[in-house]
């Protein structure tokens, strides 16, 4: 775990200066989960980490599930030759793996009209049973295809959308990225905004009931005085006599 730490720190300050002892980790390491961390946090670095390359490629044929996404992301980052990546995306949409269909879809949108060839396969994951499978194919499908696989790509991301609120903000990522092609979207979206302000209505009107209970018992506290038993007891009017007339005032 600490090692897996480690690598995503140094992926996320980005200094080249780290990518050797990534590459030591890559070529040292023993657990696959390992393996899978160094890719990703090469795949951060882009093309700086050419020096890696020999060791990616012989990890995009690996066994285990995580490692072999991970190695065809990071080689797409470093070398950008969609030709070199290709086949090992389409063979990861062919498995039976969510998660792995997931980022290769990914991958396959970066790419983007290049990656043609993935087209017919993304439009057959649109009727997969997953709908973590179906958004992020979807979107893959828009990058590449465009304006002619809207209607599809619309479909799938509010279907998805519906039954799982959860991919909502994957789904408004692409909607927001098809721009007028999304025009059928805006009845839910303005749906979904109406039902965001009246949550947040019904907050601030819960919000300003408990206010005053809340502020009776901050004063409650603030003007208790302590007993002679060592408790707090609540001052009343009673104890706290009237100035007299002229009186100066006390600076405590």
């Amino acid at each position: 775990m600490s090692a897996r730490s480690v690598l995503s720190a140094l992926a996320g300050l980005a200094d080249g200066s780290a990518i050797g002892v990534i590459i030591e980790t890559l070529a040292t390491a023993l657990p696959h989960e390992l393996w899978s961390t160094a890719c990703s946090a090469l795949e951060a670095f882009g093309p700086s980490a050419r020096p890696a390359l020999q060791t990616i490629r012989c990890l995009i044929t690996a066994s285990d599930a995580h490692v072999r996404p991970a190695a065809v992301a990071a080689l797409w980052a470093i070398v950008g030759d969609p030709d070199e990546v290709m086949q090992p995306l389409l063979d990861l949409l062919d498995d039976s793996v969510p998660f792995r269909i997931n980022q290769a879809a990914d991958v396959l949108a970066d790419i983007g009209p290049p990656a043609q060839e993935a087209l017919p396969h993304l439009r057959d994951l649109l009727t997969h049973s997953y709908e973590w499978v179906r958004v992020p194919c979807a979107t893959a499908l828009w990058e590449i295809g465009g304006d002619a696989e809207a209607p599809a790509v619309l479909d799938t991301l509010l279907q998805a959308w519906g039954q799982n609120p959860s991919t909502a903000n994957h789904v408004v990522a692409c909607l927001d990225r098809m721009g007028p092609a999304a025009r059928p979207a805006l009845p839910q979206l303005r749906s979904e905004l109406h039902h965001t302000q009246i949550q947040q209505h019904r907050q601030r009107r819960k919000a300003a009931r408990d206010q005053p209970h809340a502020h009776r018992t901050t004063d409650r506290k603030l003007t208790s005085q302590p007993s002679a038993r060592g408790r707090p007891e609540l001052a009343t009017s009673r104890d706290t006599p009237a100035p007299s007339e002229g009186a100066e005032l006390i600076k405590w």
